[in-house]
């Protein structure tokens, strides 16, 4: 998983950076076991390895805003928090005069990789006992 959320970032226009491997590696498994608990599952369901990928990338983006936010220059806003199309799912994020400021597209486009899919949960959620 750890390639694929690599290149989720590189399709934002993120270029990893050294000592990025091990934020990326805690936000993983920090999705993993997330979704594992809410599920009651051993292993990450095939249906929902997209959406912790995405998941794990805003825990990434988290961290990194949070603890390094001078290393978010190269995420382009522009291209990233515009629009996203998810199959019949279209979210736009405000752009033009008047729109949302580059700090606040960012919180938003973090919020939707981290809260995207969390539904999709149900269907794979066994009962406790």
């Amino acid at each position: 998983m750890l390639e694929r959320v690599k290149e989720r970032l590189k399709s934002f226009g993120y270029v990893l950076k050294d000592g990025d491997e091990v934020i990326l590696t805690f936000s993983i498994q920090k999705v993993e076991n997330t979704i594992k608990n809410d599920c009651n599952v051993s292993s990450i369901p095939g249906g929902l390895e997209n959406i912790a990928i995405d998941m794990a990338a805003g825990e990434f983006l988290t961290a990194k805003k949070t603890f390094s936010p001078d290393d978010m220059a190269g995420l382009d806003l522009d291209y990233a928090v515009k629009q996203i199309q998810t199959g019949d799912t279209n979210t736009v994020f405000a752009t033009g005069e008047g729109s949302l400021t580059p700090e606040q597209r960012l919180n938003s486009f973090i919020n939707y990789l981290l809260a995207y899919g969390r539904e999709e949960f149900l269907c794979y959620r066994k009962i406790r006992w």
